[in-house]
Order: C-alpha cells, then sequence, then structure tokens
C-alpha cells in the first residue's frame, strides 16, 4: 500500500518541500501575510500571486531575511526599475538589513538590484532569490527571460511574487514554474496539455500569418493542474480568499471614463475623413490624432491634483510633457538613473504630473497618493491593468478616476478592454475557488481524504490477484 501510495504521488507532480523552520516571522505583519510567509518559507521555492496592495514587499523581505539567518548566505531581490529604493525603505521600516546594489557588489545579507542589472551578479553569491513582480519575466525578450531563469535554477531557495498572473494563460504558469525548478516550461505543456491548431484562430496581419495554437487541457486533467499549480503557489485578491477578515482591505470606488476625440484628416480627394479599420489604418489615425488626443488629456489633467498620463509613442510622450504644466516625461531614451530618479520623485510627491509608457513605469511602483490617471488604449490587458493598479490598491484613501481617450477608430478597443477586465475577474475567481478546492482535498496538515485502494490490492497472496 505504501509503495501504490508513493507510485501515485510521484505521477501526480505534487511539487515537492524544499524549506525549513520559519525561525522568525514579522509581527507587524497582518495575519494572512503570516500564513503565506511561513507556508513560502517551509516550501523553500515558491510563489505568492497577491493582487496590488496585499504587501508582497513586506512578505518577500521577511522570507529572504529568514532565509539570510537560517543559510548564512546573502539572498538577492530582483525589481523591476525604480522598485529598488521603495524596497529598501520598507526594509528600512521594518527593521531588516538590505541595501540597493547596482553594480554588482553584494551586501551582507539582502541586496537589492533591477532587472536589468541582473548579468552583474553570480548566483554562486547567494543562497537565494526573490523576483519581484515576475509576472514581467513574460514581457522580457527571451535572452533576459532566460538570464532571470538560470541564475534562478541553481538556488536553493527561490521565491516568485506578483500581482498579474494570468490563470488562463498556462504559458506564462510556466515559465513561473520553471523558474522556480518545479517543472519546465514544456513539461508542464506535454504533461497536463494537447495542442490544436484552429485556423479559426489564425491570425492576419498585413498579408502574412501565423497559427495561433491553443493549449486545452487532456481528458481529466484539469483538476489535477490545479492540484499541482497549488502545491507551489498560493493566490489570493483579498483576505478573504483564504479565510481572513477582509478588515482593512478594501478596494475604494473607481471610475472609467471613455473619450473618443474627433479625427478630422481627410486623404487627399475625399470629401469625409477615412475611418479606420485594419491595424494599420488604426496606426496612421493614432499618429494623425496625437495633437488632439494630447489635448483632451490635457484638459482632463488641468487641475492641482496628481495625475499619471499613460501613453505608447515618443511623439505621444514628449506632446504631452510639451502642453501640460508640471509634468515630467519619462521615456525609453532617457537613462536607468533618470528613470529611477523621477519615478521616486513622483512616488515622493515632488512632481505633479508624470507621463510614461506602461511598459516602464507600471510595475510594482506604489503610487497610491495619486488618484487619477489616463490612458490611450492599448491591446495589452497586463498593461492596462497594471497601470491603474499603482493607484487602485488597498490602502488608496479617495476614489480612482480612470480616463481613456481614444480615436474614432480604436473604440472598439475599449470595449475589449472591458471585456479582458471582466474575463480577468472570472479567470481569478476560478484560480482562487481552484486552488481552495485543492487545499481542502489535499492540505498538507494531516486533514487530507483517507486513500482508498481498490479492492483487488487487498489481496495478497491470492493468485487472482
Amino acid at each position: 500500500m505504501n509503495d501504490y501510495a508513493t507510485f501515485l504521488e510521484k505521477k501526480s507532480q505534487i511539487g515537492q518541500s524544499f524549506g525549513f523552520e520559519p525561525i522568525e516571522i514579522l509581527p507587524a505583519l497582518f495575519p494572512f501575510q503570516r500564513s503565506l510567509v511561513d507556508w513560502a518559507i517551509r516550501k523553500g521555492r515558491a510563489a505568492i500571486f497577491a493582487d496590488c496592495g496585499l504587501g508582497k514587499t513586506p512578505m518577500q523581505l521577511c522570507w529572504a531575511d529568514n532565509v539570510v539567518r537560517h543559510t548564512g548566505q546573502n539572498v538577492l531581490i530582483v525589481t523591476p526599475l525604480a522598485v529598488c529604493h521603495q524596497t529598501e525603505r520598507e526594509a528600512k521600516k521594518f527593521g531588516i538589513k538590505a541595501k540597493v546594489s547596482r553594480d554588482g557588489t553584494v551586501y551582507p545579507g539582502i541586496t537589492i538590484t533591477n532587472y536589468e542589472q541582473l548579468h552583474r551578479f553570480d548566483n554562486n553569491d547567494f543562497g537565494g532569490a526573490c523576483a519581484d513582480e515576475s509576472g514581467a519575466i513574460k514581457a522580457f525578450n527571451g535572452k533576459r527571460r532566460k538570464q532571470v531563469v538560470r541564475f534562478f535554477g541553481k538556488l536553493p531557495y527561490r521565491l516568485l511574487c506578483t500581482a498579474t498572473p494570468s490563470p488562463n494563460d498556462f504559458i506564462e504558469l510556466g515559465t513561473q514554474s520553471e523558474c522556480l525548478g518545479v517543472m519546465t516550461q514544456s513539461d508542464m505543456l506535454g504533461y497536463f496539455f494537447r495542442e490544436t491548431k484552429d485556423m479559426r484562430h489564425t491570425i492576419f496581419k498585413e498579408g502574412d500569418f501565423w497559427n495561433d495554437t491553443k493549449y486545452t487541457f487532456k481528458p481529466h486533467s484539469e483538476q489535477p493542474f490545479w492540484r499541482w499549480v497549488t502545491s507551489w503557489a498560493r493566490s489570493i485578491r483579498k483576505p478573504s480568499d483564504m479565510g481572513f477578515e477582509d478588515d482593512g482591505f478594501i478596494l475604494p470606488p473607481i471610475t472609467f471614463r471613455q473619450h473618443i476625440v474627433e479625427n478630422t484628416y481627410k486623404p487627399p480627394g475625399e470629401l469625409f475623413p477615412r475611418p479606420a479599420v485594419t491595424l494599420r489604418e488604426q496606426s496612421a489615425e493614432r499618429q494623425m490624432t496625437t495633437n488632439e488626443r494630447a489635448e483632451r488629456v490635457r484638459e482632463l489633467v488641468a487641475t492641482d491634483e496628481y495625475a499619471i498620463v499613460w501613453c505608447h509613442l515618443n511623439p505621444e510622450g514628449i506632446e504631452l510633457a510639451r502642453i501640460i504644466p508640471g509634468a515630467v516625461e519619462v521615456a525609453g531614451r532617457h537613462s536607468d538613473e533618470y528613470k529611477e530618479a523621477m519615478l521616486n520623485d513622483f512616488a515622493l510627491g515632488n512632481i505633479r504630473v508624470l507621463v510614461s509608457k506602461p511598459k516602464i513605469g507600471a510595475w510594482g511602483l506604489n503610487l497610491q497618493h495619486c488618484g487619477h490617471l489616463t490612458f490611450f488604449p492599448t491591446y495589452s490587458f497586463e498593461q492596462f491593468y497594471q497601470g491603474y493598479r499603482r493607484c487602485y490598491r488597498f490602502g488608496r484613501e479617495g476614489p480612482v478616476l480612470v480616463d481613456v481617450v481614444a480615436s474614432p477608430g480604436e473604440a472598439h478597443v475599449i470595449e475589449g478592454l472591458d471585456n479582458k477586465i471582466a474575463q480577468h475577474e472570472k479567470m481569478f475567481t476560478s484560480l482562487v475557488r481552484h486552488m481552495n478546492d485543492s487545499l481542502a482535498m489535499y492540505s498538507e496538515d494531516g486533514h487530507a481524504k483517507a486513500l482508498i485502494l481498490p479492492e483487488w490490492l487487498h489481496c495478497e497472496q491470492e493468485v487472482a490477484c
């Protein structure tokens, strides 16, 4: 029977535990945070999928401090740009020794750096590492993504923290699993999923096409998959997802408004503006309406309140910074030092209006002092979600206003974002439910359901068996 139970456990692909008994959990942590940190330390290699404002920074600092004290080795925390000093400030608040490094210098205890500087460090100098906003790993190019996975691959203790795992994005979950050393992305897809190539999902663009491969669960593999995910990850949107009280963790009101500017450009020889339909036409219309959209944003943020203005194109950012009083632009052409300085200045309230791209400044920063954001439409739900969640988070006092300014041809993009927001909520609810069901059925605290063996396995000596 024991051999059979071991065989079943091996086939289930349930992740092993590589951790240790916690040395000290910060008393200042909330009960649900202490529970997550306790589990992550005992697990050794774990992922915490906690929504914005639930305190991932103090949780990962507490985890890293325990690893330092247990191993006597150093721990590296890797964050998005400009989140380094925010993490360092949090460490000082909780009395944890941590210091930012940009040049590869390893400080005793906890060293903090950003993903762009990871290549300067040697993983042999660390006993563990934590990836803050690990959902951003999938946004990196192939070289950077492999660099992160390989750096973590040889470390005994690993922690991944992110607010936006995509429950229906199995590729992302595979990347997280591979980074933790649980199962490679390709093995995960081959074990739980089957590949489908449906020409109805073929993507056409400017005469070229790519077959959009879809992954669907193999028969009877959905519940084992979520049980497997639960073995190395915990997902939470609010404390009550784990059975705790939500006191102090109620999100403020949020309002989304849509603004469609008029496209006055008429192609030569035509009487009326031509509506944009294709991606190429939408792109052209976006460029032709840069000034109109920027002017509408200027009107919207013409107050004394803090505001974040998200854009996607360099001409948009330049024009917005030029016409909005008190605005500071943070763009890709700027140095990392300048980007970090300006993002931190805005976080500290020294800048009234921040103009930037979501892919630059929408990861990890706590900007809850700001209650007004403007967007130009994007097909990336993750950029949109991360962008407004910089302000719309637990701890924000007062309502949050999100203005989306678009050209006529981009109106359907706004509708698509609304659908993706609803889908995200539905999928995350499903993920939490699956995880809670799996925990109830396969808990690690001795409350698991009894294993029922087939009758024929009870026979020992009979030939018929």
